[in-house]
């Protein structure tokens, strides 16, 4: 009987139990549909203003194009539209006034670095002390043809400018159409700063892979005296790209465009720009330099007189080849280091350096004239041997071209000299002085720009 009880009592104690486990769960249940568990959420919330729509519409109509490229940006997939870059103050100087005819929101037709620093500081920065910002200020401090005007307003507005930039005024309103348009890297802005960031990433689509492709460098590096996009493509890095760039992975995230996975071979903005092995990114292109190929005689860097960098040569070289060993090995890297070095020498001593003393020598003689440069037919045989086939054997040595180290740099340059040595001797032994010639075109105002007040 005893037993029984027992058994009686644990069986109610087990429904009991089984009981309480379904109600709690049916509570549970219920509860879980009154309150459902929440995730945390990670979003953008920013919506288009009424404003902003009304610009978006409206150029929709009168410049398709431009909000073509635009819808395609990526400001456009994160709402970032017209007036987050076009707005201005009601006291900037390049208020456009045209625009009031249809909108009384003050915009500004340029957007400059300044007004991409409130999204890009860390880029803006670089870029401001790079020698792209600098190149308008540099070709004034050392360029003959403006410092001797030995071009015209119209030849520097249609080429000059172009590439290097102008100082952009402001008359009556409107834009000086000597100064404007240009998307120059070393545009002086009505705000003070400097450069364009359009002149790598087009408007209105500023696009990364754009900027990572060789032909936006193209635009201005090449030609006969700073051909780049030429010598590049004759590289076996420009062979590869020709062949194989199509299949390469162009818009992976700044930081993480990698040598091997999204592209096989460099272009200009990896050797010069990119993070790559290491190295941090920058938009300063005139890091990562052991030598200032480019000047009349090459010197370091640091030393070039005119806008000596602020940096050193070593730290900079280890830069470099710490970019091509993503690809090369040691002692390839170290080879093709050695053979440029060597190129820069043989450049100074064999070919600048002596015609440089003969050219000086006729200066002391007063059988040349220095008045003017570029006036004289030696003046332009010394201009032209470093400046097109001085610069194109140190290109093309420092690219890896080899046709262009050669046969368009020292080859050339052996027949310049010849040329000008032959010149030489007959102005010697006539001991009279060489024609100075009337230069067509020879009109450029010789008014060096104040940079400083400038710069804000």
């Amino acid at each position: 009987m005893k037993a029984m009880n027992q058994k009686k009592l644990l069986a109610a104690a087990f429904l009991f139990v089984v009981a309480m486990f379904v109600c709690y769960a049916y509570a549970a249940e219920s509860d879980a549909k009154a309150k459902p568990l929440r995730l945390k959420e990670f979003k953008v919330d920013r919506k288009v203003s009424a404003q902003a729509r009304e610009c978006i519409d409206c150029h929709a109509v009168e410049s398709r194009g431009i909000v073509a490229d635009w819808a395609d940006s990526r400001h456009a997939h994160i709402n970032v539209t017209c007036l987050d870059c076009h707005a201005a103050g009601a006291a900037d100087a390049d208020v456009s006034k045209a625009h009031f005819e249809y909108d009384k929101t003050p915009v500004s037709t340029i957007v400059s670095p300044k007004d991409c620093s409130r999204c890009h500081p860390s880029e803006a920065a670089e870029y401001d002390r790079s020698k792209h910002a600098q190149t308008l200020e540099l070709i004034w401090k050392i360029d003959p043809w403006l410092n001797d005007g030995m071009n015209n307003a119209t030849e520097r507005v249609t080429g000059c400018y172009h590439c290097h930039g102008s100082i952009v005024e402001v008359k009556d309103g409107a834009f000086d159409p000597e100064t404007w348009p240009n998307v120059g890297v070393g545009r002086i802005n009505p705000d003070g700063s400097k450069g364009s960031c359009s002149s790598c990433h087009t408007r209105h689509k500023f696009s990364v892979i754009e900027a990572r492709k060789p032909e936006a460098c193209g635009q201005c590096h090449m030609g006969p005296d700073h051909p780049q996009i030429e010598i590049y493509h004759e590289s076996k890095h420009g062979a590869i790209y020709a062949a194989e760039g199509d299949d390469w992975k162009w818009d992976s995230a700044p930081g993480t465009w990698t040598a091997g996975v999204d592209y096989r071979t460099p272009t200009c903005s990896v050797c010069h720009m990119s993070e790559v092995n290491g190295v941090p990114a920058s938009h300063d292109v005139t890091e990562r330099l052991a030598w200032e190929t480019q000047a009349p005689l090459t010197v370091r860097p640091s030393e070039f007189k005119p806008m000596p960098a602020k940096t050193d040569w070593k730290v900079e070289r280890k830069k470099m080849e710490q970019v091509c060993l993503a690809c090369h090995s040691p002692a390839w890297t170290k080879g093709h280091f050695d053979h440029l070095d060597a190129a820069v020498e043989n450049y100074n001593e064999v070919y600048y350096k002596p015609m440089k003393k003969q050219i000086d020598d006729l200066y002391e003689k007063k059988l040349l004239s220095k008045d003017k440069n570029l006036d004289e037919k030696l003046e332009y045989e010394m201009y032209e041997l470093w400046h097109h086939e001085g610069r194109r054997a140190r290109f093309g040595a420092a690219m890896m071209a080899p046709d262009y180290a050669w046969w368009h740099g020292f080859y050339e340059l052996k027949k310049r000299c010849l040329e000008m040595e032959e010149q030489i001797e007959e102005l010697l032994e006539s001991g009279k002085p060489a024609r100075v010639h009337n230069i067509k075109g020879a009109t450029g105002d010789t008014t060096k720009p104040q940079f400083d007040k400038n710069q804000k």
